[in-house]
């Protein structure tokens, strides 16, 4: 109980603890058709004795009834067979033949193992009796952590089973979803040791997650590739940001594995390949319609590529062996498999946070495009009012489709504005913009944030809360305080330039 072997999650503790502080005698034989017959032969006068086989059985028997003029057919085997749980106990030792050659390289190599995984229905008849068995047998114990899954049940939260016929033939489940599909969906409804409320829904996530990593995969390797082509700024910004986001996710991802949360380093995984690599990264530096890729962005997006297939290979072996052989020229036998998990690197901080404030401005931009039902195809200008970090501006220009970005001190009247931050955006619009439908927007923000900047100001000039609340917590508040007023200013110099 000292941890010396690690349950996970901790709470089966309990269940372990109860088992060994309330042990009782084992009986090891079973009235059963199949299994380990009892090695024990009984003689005709009584007694027995154990035997790897009938031969020896009969040396023993003659040795001690001192009978010479025994046979084995004067012997009677024991007709029971040994409880399933006495093979199995000896199995961390046994494989690797620890009982009779306990000095033999493999075992000494692979015993006590890293990790065993099994279900906490069976602490008593399996995981308790290894351990007992291991300190019995080899003075060791037989791994080091034991990580226990859920029980599968229906999305009712019935256990699984023919009578109620509420479980679904796994072959069944594969033609329909994939290996993958299925894999993915119940690793991503398993939190460790919490059941899985099975549902079609969580395989069908599976197998969607499946064609985004296809598709990505053809859109890549469809495009031209050209040596002379120029890497676009908007391209090496991008490769940058990516590079951060991934080497974050790695190291996120070794975390929650070194703590078993395996459900948690999938979805990892997941939002950073649909999120980010397929809506983002390949959207920023995938070439015009009818062009080349410069060859510097192209082995960029492949080597990020193989990087994401060995990230998720653990958890979707089919599809990343498969894309992962098609990715680059491979030698005979080789395989994902074999290749080492990628190792988190040094992150560019700051292009993290510059990026997050990227996509909102891109969707800010987006937003007044379907508000005013302005074509994507159509450029805009963007001017800025604030402090604006135009290390970005590139791929600004690109996902918004821009022909210029513009510091300056006023926005103009006909346009319509969003904030980010502290900083105010605006487009101008000319004819297109509807001043009443404008003004009334930022009437409407103008009473949000008014209501909103009063909220937090009452809770600061209470002093209860001041003197009493952790720093951090009050420092938040004042950040609100000091970005709502920000924006109310911003709100109102629009709602005057309108109305000018």
């Amino acid at each position: 109980m000292d941890d010396d072997i690690k349950f996970i999650p901790a709470k089966f503790k309990n269940t372990y603890r109860h088992w060994m502080t309330n042990i009782k005698d084992w009986c090891i034989s079973r009235q059963l058709w199949w299994g380990h017959q009892i090695p024990a032969w009984f003689l005709p006068e009584g007694g027995y004795v154990v035997a790897e086989n009938e031969e020896e059985a009969l040396l023993k028997a003659i040795e001690k009834s001192g009978n010479a003029s025994l046979t084995i057919a004067d012997l009677k085997r024991d007709p029971d067979c040994l409880d399933t749980w006495f093979s199995s106990w000896l199995w961390p030792i046994s494989l690797f033949n620890g009982i009779l050659d306990p000095d033999n390289k493999e075992f000494k190599y692979y015993y006590p193992t890293a990790d065993l995984v099994t279900a906490p229905d069976i602490i008593f008849f399996w995981v308790a009796r290894m351990i007992i068995a291991g300190y019995e047998f080899a003075d060791n114990k037989p791994f080091n952590n034991v990580y226990f899954t859920g029980i599968v049940r229906d999305k009712i939260g019935r256990k699984m089973s023919k009578s109620l016929g509420n479980s679904p033939d796994p072959l069944d489940l594969i033609d329909k979803f994939g290996a993958d599909g299925v894999r993915m969906g119940l690793m991503l409804g398993a939190p460790a040791g919490n059941d899985i409320m099975y549902d079609d829904s969580l395989c069908e996530q599976g197998r969607n997650f499946c064609n985004k990593i296809w598709n990505a995969f053809r859109l890549v390797k469809g495009w031209e590739v050209s040596d002379e082509a120029q890497q676009p700024e908007s391209a090496a910004a991008g490769i940058r940001w990516f590079a951060a986001k991934l080497g974050n996710t790695i190291a996120e991802v070794d975390d929650l594995m070194g703590k078993f949360r395996i459900s948690e380093a999938l979805m990892a995984i997941y939002r950073l390949f649909w999120d980010e690599f397929s809506s983002w990264y390949l959207e920023v530096v995938k070439p015009a319609y009818g062009q080349p890729v410069d060859k510097k962005t192209f082995d960029a997006t492949l080597g990020f590529f193989d990087t994401l297939l060995r990230l998720l290979h653990p958890f979707m072996p089919f599809i990343t062996e498969e894309l992962w052989q098609h990715l680059a020229e491979r030698k005979e036998g080789e395989s994902i498999m074999y290749a080492l998990l990628p190792e988190a690197t040094v992150c560019e901080a700051p292009i993290l946070a510059q990026f997050e404030t990227l996509k909102e401005v891109i969707a800010g931009v987006r937003t007044i495009r379907k508000q005013k039902q302005i074509a994507q195809k159509e450029p805009l200008v963007l001017h800025i009012k604030g402090a604006h970090d135009n290390s970005l501006d590139a791929i600004l220009a690109k996902m918004a489709n821009l022909s210029a970005i513009e510091q300056v001190e006023e926005k103009t009247a006909a346009s319509s504005a969003f904030i980010v931050g502290a900083v105010e955006y605006s487009v101008p619009l000319e004819s297109k913009i509807n001043v009443e439908e404008e003004l009334a927007k930022l009437n409407k923000e103008l009473e949000y944030y008014t209501k909103f900047l009063a909220g937090v100001e009452k809770k600061l000039s209470n002093e209860k809360f001041v003197n009493n609340a952790p720093e951090a917590v009050v420092a938040v508040e004042r950040k609100k305080q000091s970005d709502a007023t920000e924006k109310l200013e911003a709100i109102r110099a629009s709602i005057a330039a309108l109305r000018q």
